[in-house]
C-alpha cells in the first residue's frame, strides 16, 4: 500500500464506502443514497443545492439520486411558501426508517474503523480531517 496522503485519503474513503455499503446489502440503497439520507436526517426539507453541497455530490447526480429515492418512497420534494423555483427535500417515514439504518450503519463502522485509536488519537484524526476539509473548500471557494 502506497503511503501518501492522496493514495491513503482515497484509499480510506473507498474501504469505508465499500464496507457501509456491504452492511446495508439489502436494504435497497445504492451508492449515494445513504450520504443523502444520512444529510437529510440532520437537514430535513433543505433545498437540492444544499444537500449538493452538504453531500459533495454533483448536483446533477443528486437529481437522478433523488428520483430513484423519491420512487422508492425514501422522500418528497415540495415548493414552499410559493417558492416555484426551489423543491425542498423532505424524509417520508420509509426514508426516517431508512435514515435510522444508515445512521446505525456509519456509527458501527465508525467503531470499529476507530476501535486501535485512542482518544487522543481520534480527537487529533478528526481534527486534521476537518481542517483537511475546510483547506479544500477554501481552494474552490466553497466556505
Amino acid at each position: 500500500m502506497d503511503y501518501s496522503f492522496h493514495y491513503l485519503l482515497m484509499a480510506a474513503q473507498a474501504l469505508f464506502q465499500r464496507s457501509v455499503m456491504a452492511e446495508l446489502n439489502g436494504s435497497g440503497l445504492t451508492a449515494g443514497q445513504p450520504k443523502v439520507l444520512d444529510y437529510l436526517g440532520l437537514h430535513d426539507g433543505s433545498v437540492q443545492k444544499s444537500i449538493a453541497a452538504g453531500c459533495q455530490i454533483d448536483p446533477a447526480t443528486l437529481t437522478g439520486l433523488l428520483n430513484r429515492m423519491e420512487e422508492k418512497g425514501l422522500i418528497r420534494r415540495c415548493n414552499e411558501q410559493g417558492d416555484r423555483r426551489s423543491l425542498h427535500v423532505y424524509l417520508t417515514d420509509q426514508g426516517r426508517e431508512k435514515q435510522r439504518e444508515v445512521r446505525q450503519t456509519l456509527e458501527r463502522q465508525t467503531q470499529t474503523v476507530l476501535a486501535k485509536l485512542d482518544e487522543t488519537q481520534r480527537a487529533q484524526l478528526l481534527d486534521s480531517l476537518f481542517q483537511i476539509c475546510s483547506s479544500m473548500a477554501d481552494m474552490e471557494g466553497l466556505q
